[in-house]
């Protein structure tokens, strides 16, 4: 592709080389946009409207598979550096994601995206990074978080946004719901009837009526009664984020489809490859670049590149 579009050609191993050089220490900083080039996409959204446009920030959580730094080594008679593969056993690392978009009617525009292999504390840093940056204009927007309710995104997001609308995804609650409806009732027409009744409730605003009937409910198993205890923690950790027909009322939306749409096409599609498996120090550098290109910065990482390599 290089060679097309340049007419430059280069081996593949210096491509490997120069692509994780120009990735190296990439933060999220790095690959976001500027803060100026945020605050126009903000004031186009808001052109012609009464109300502050909607800022999404969903969080969600990926996966990786990767190999061990020990697996790094060299095989008799090469003399580049190969993985030992029978010596190394591959393993799933957990890959913490954010997108900001804002929601102009029926349109999603990106605003930025930002993955990498690490753990809560750290995303948690990053997202911090994004706030003292100015990169998140919460004078601007209605900021609306929106994720699956893990208990590490609420802790972040009560700290940094105190004032933001905080949404539970609604195919993440209506999972608990069949999960418990199952155990409860089987693969019966009831269980079904059941699911659906507490789901108006629950867009209705009626979370505490959903929590008095789970509390009344005697359930039918042990296993029963272990769905019916998670599915009424689960409801009560979350119960000021289900109120749907209010939110969607206010413009915001119910559902964390922005994040997995970001999960697929930043990580998935490039590193879920048959047979692929990566160094987390590599996938990180991959995942910095994907979130460039999506965030129409790449040009700007390269030419910093160009310019340490200069000054070098």
């Amino acid at each position: 592709m290089l060679d097309h579009l340049s007419g430059i050609a280069v081996s593949s191993e210096r491509m490997h080389t120069l692509t994780h050089q120009g990735a190296e220490s990439l933060t999220v900083l790095d690959v976001a946009p500027s803060r100026e080039a945020i605050a126009q996409r903000v004031a186009a959204g808001a052109a012609g409207r009464l109300r502050r446009p909607v800022l999404v920030l969903g969080m969600d959580g990926a996966s990786v598979p990767t190999r061990p730094e020990r697996a790094r080594g060299r095989r008799p008679g090469q003399a580049r550096q190969r993985a030992r593969r029978a010596r190394w056993r591959g393993e799933w690392h957990a890959v913490k994601g954010l997108r900001l978009a804002l929601l102009d009617g029926d349109r999603i525009v990106h605003v930025l995206s930002g993955h990498q292999v690490q753990n809560e504390a750290q995303r948690g840093e990053a997202l911090k990074q994004l706030k003292e940056a100015g990169l998140i204009p919460e004078e601007n927007v209605r900021l609306c978080v929106v994720s699956d309710g893990a208990e590490w995104i609420g802790q972040h997001v009560q700290a940094l946004f105190p004032h933001a609308c905080q949404v539970l995804d609604y195919d993440h609650c209506a999972e608990y719901l069949h999960k418990m409806a199952k155990a409860h009732y089987g693969m019966s027409l009831q269980g079904q009837e059941w699911v659906e009744a507490t789901l108006t409730r629950l867009y209705m605003g009626k979370v505490g009526a959903v929590l008095a009937g789970l509390h009344r409910m005697r359930p039918t198993s042990e296993e029963a009664a272990t769905a019916m205890a998670n599915c009424w923690g689960y409801l009560h950790a979350h119960r000021g984020r289900t109120h749907d027909r209010q939110l969607r009322r206010g413009g915001s939306p119910v559902g964390s489809g922005g994040i997995e749409s970001s999960n697929k096409f930043i990580c998935h599609v490039r590193l879920k490859r048959s047979g692929a498996w990566w160094y987390e120090v590599n996938s990180n550098h991959m995942f910095a670049l994907r979130c460039a290109k999506y965030n129409g910065t790449l040009d700007q990482v390269f030419a910093r590149y160009q310019q340490k390599q200069q000054g070098a």
